[in-house]
Formats: C-alpha cells, structure tokens, sequence
C-alpha cells in the first residue's frame, strides 16, 4: 500500500491534539457528541476520535498519514514531538501560553494525544481511514458533522486556492448537517486572505456560514472558526 500511494514518511508530521483542545477549538460540549456520525478530516494523531466514541459519537478519522501503519506512526509522531518541542523553547513568543502554561505542558498533553490516538487505533482500525484530500473515500452525505483543523487556510502557501475550493466542496458532499473549520489564519496568524471569496461561493450554494470566536488560542490569532450549515 505504502508504494502504490507513493508516500514519503518523512515529509509527514504526525502531531495531534487533545480531546479537550478538539471541544475548544469547536465550540462543542460533550453533550452535543452524543448520537452524531462526525468525520474528523484530516485527524492526524488526535485524541479526539478515542474519546468522543467514548461519549455516544461514531467517529471516523481520516488522514493521509493512515496509509502506514501505527506503529510507524506512533514512532514517527515521538520523533516529530522531541523535534517541534526543541524548536518551541526558540519561537515562545509567536503562541499564546493561557491554555498551556509552559512548554512541558504542552509537550505532556501532546505526548498524550499521540499515546491515545495510537492505542485507539489498534484497538479500533476500522475507526482511522486512509485518505488524501480533496479526495474522500466517503459516500455522500455520510456524516452528520465534520471537523477540519489545522489544513485548510492554515498552509495556503502551499495549497492554492483551487485545493481549498476542491476540499471544501468534498467535505460539504460528505456531510450533512455542518462543517466546522478552525483556525481561520495562515502560519503567520493572519486572517486567510481569499476566506471572502469561499464565503461567498458558500453562500451561493446555499450554506449559511458564522465565523465564531472560540475559547482556544495558542498560536497568536488563531481563535476562530467557520460554521457551515446546510
């Protein structure tokens, strides 16, 4: 498999985030979890589809990472966390260290995300699909709600504007209800620059869209979301 999809490891980052920073992030309670088929796109090494299958969701994670297998992945993720971990003692100054108090922090609720996501997926392999946007292995309308965080608009210097458009388009054909999208800045912190022109092909197809003030920043300017509801 690892051959035919022509997928270089290394050029992965196996990083991921808490359930709690999941529930911040999107401005979702345990409550509203209970019952709802979500898709976490693209979920990387979150903890977020181990717990919220916990709490009365069904959860699919996708990434393109989930081409390999977890054991890899859990190794690549410890090198990846021993990595960005060096580098955050030198750039403390471009994150906001309200919801993490120090880099030790940070690095525990990291390490915890990764230790969760990897033995969630051996126990549950069915739960992690492997996947390469603007491409999902889906069928339409399958999903009640998805959860997009840290992709879209975040590395537009390096995705353009048509595989933003492409992706969109793809989340918005397998779900049903909503789309929730965080953060809404660049790598730079800030605002991405074409969100207007989504917004308005959204509106177009009919979506309504609100961008919402969430209670999670670290990276500086990165505290809000885009809702789409169909």
């Amino acid at each position: 498999m690892i051959k035919e999809v022509k997928l270089d490891l290394s050029r992965i980052v196996f990083i991921g985030r808490t359930f709690d920073e999941y529930l911040s992030m999107f401005n979702l309670t345990k409550t509203e979890l209970k019952g709802q088929s979500i898709l976490d796109c693209p979920a990387g090494a979150c903890s977020f589809t181990a717990f919220a299958n916990q709490h009365g969701a069904d959860v699919t994670a996708t990434d393109i990472a989930y081409f390999y297998d977890f054991e890899e992945l859990q190794k690549k993720g410890i090198q990846d966390l021993e990595h960005a971990m060096t580098s955050m003692e030198s750039v403390q100054t471009n994150y906001v260290w309200d919801y993490f108090k120090s880099v030790e922090e940070l690095k525990k609720h990291r390490y915890q995300a990764l230790a969760d996501c990897s033995n969630d997926m051996k126990k549950h392999p069915g739960r992690y699909i492997a996947s390469t946007l603007p491409s999902l292995p889906f069928e339409n309308k399958q999903f009640d709600m998805t959860l997009s965080a840290h992709l879209l608009f975040m590395y537009s210097d390096r995705l353009d504007f048509d595989f933003h458009m492409k992706s969109i388009q793809e989340l918005i054909r397998v779900t049903k209800k909503e789309i929730r999208i965080f953060p809404l800045t660049t790598l730079s912190g800030n605002r991405y620059h074409r969100l207007d022109e989504i917004l308005s092909f959204l509106h177009q197809q009919g979506c309504v869209t609100e961008e919402i003030s969430v209670g999670y920043e670290f990276q500086k300017g990165a505290n809000s979301m885009l809702k789409i509801a169909f």
